[in-house]
């Protein structure tokens, strides 16, 4: 007699053990611990905890104060939307970039609209969001003028609003503490001047985005502070505010214009609110031929400010990395924390990281 053909079962072990976890808890009727789970499912503990913290990361379980499990209702994957603040700003991109990485790790569906540094453009994405019917907005958008009125869209349908630097009323604030970035900054270009100038400062240029509000401006207002904090010598009238709207063209633009009206062996100590007003403000020294006696510390740590302060002598001492490459994780886990309905705090800052010429330098 020809013997029966034994059928081979293709089967993926992680996966299965992972299921027979799903089902354990989809069987149970209150939370259940780790402890619980590894004796009833006879699966060895590291992979229990493996696959629960997997679980409770892609939202298919959830983890009580106490440290136990239960089964959630999971009825669709999230959506996100999320307005970035231009395509043509490096850091703008930058976030984007680890935004769209983090949502594919999480699993949640996002929708990135570019707000085009303009107001109108803003509103339209926040219409079209809301048509949409997304779960969470993401809001980067410069103008505070439009915050009341965009947030109103949002907020009118039921939508919870993450604004990003920029605060917007009925929003969850991400982002830096604008006053300490800017007071890093200021003693960055303090130092500059105590080293390299004997203290001879003649002028301290602010490059501001007054479009921006208060709270963005607070980083030159800090800025100002972290030179007078270790030059309280220099005279009130010659720190000067600048607005550059954090763009090159327009920063490049007004400090020409500045440049014109004093004299070249002025020191000039500049703070710039964006690297890219810092660039600008490096065209306009360039130009100028300036570069000994001009120093500019950014804000962000794009890449083309990174490589020019490789370059010995640059009037680029230093910027301050604001770690956008974390925004991604965070901002998938702070939504995600207000769509399970949990308090979160009304301000989110990141951690930012002072970065100068000289260290990179030395990495070379």
């Amino acid at each position: 007699m020809s013997q029966p053909k034994i059928k081979r079962l293709y089967l993926i072990p992680i996966l299965s053990k992972a299921l027979d976890i799903l089902e354990l808890l989809e069987g149970e009727k209150r939370p259940i611990t780790l402890e619980a789970i590894y004796q009833r499912s006879h699966i060895s503990k590291t992979s229990v905890y493996r696959i629960l913290k997997t679980f409770v990361h892609r939202g298919y379980v959830a983890q009580s104060p106490d440290g136990s499990y239960r089964l959630v209702s999971r009825p669709k994957k999230m959506r996100f939307g999320f307005a970035g603040q231009s395509a043509e700003m490096p850091f703008s991109e930058a976030v984007t970039s680890s935004l769209r990485a983090a949502a594919a790790a999480s699993g949640v569906e996002l929708i990135v609209r570019d707000n085009r540094y303009d107001a109108d453009t803003a509103v339209k994405n926040a219409k079209e969001f809301v048509a949409e019917g997304v779960d969470i907005v993401i809001e980067f958008q410069i103008e505070e003028h439009v915050a009341p009125y965009l947030a109103h869209i949002i907020a009118r349908a039921g939508i919870p609003l993450i604004a990003i630097d920029i605060p917007h009323p009925h929003a969850s604030y991400f982002g830096v503490d604008n006053f300490q970035v800017g007071f890093e900054a200021g003693e960055l270009l303090a130092h500059h001047a105590i080293s390299k100038w004997k203290k001879k400062v003649d002028w301290v240029l602010g490059l501001d985005v007054a479009e921006a509000g208060s709270l963005v401006q607070s980083r030159i207002t800090g800025a100002f502070e972290g030179v007078r904090s270790l030059l309280p010598e220099i005279p009130q009238e010659l720190f000067i505010r600048l607005d550059g709207r954090g763009m090159r063209e327009t920063s490049a633009r007004v400090v020409s214009d500045f440049f014109r009206r004093h004299a070249r062996t002025d020191r000039i100590l500049i703070a710039a609110a964006t690297d890219t007003s810092a660039v600008g403000a490096l065209q306009a020294t360039m130009d100028a031929q300036r570069e000994k006696n001009i120093a500019i510390v950014g804000q962000d740590c794009i890449p083309e400010v990174l490589e020019e302060m490789k370059k010995p002598h640059s009037p680029i001492i230093g910027s301050i990395s604001h770690e956008a490459h974390t925004y991604g994780p965070r901002l998938i886990q702070l939504g995600v924390t207000i769509l399970r309905g949990h308090t979160v705090p009304p301000y989110n800052y990141v951690q930012h990281r002072v970065v100068t010429a000289s260290m990179l330098q030395e990495e070379e």
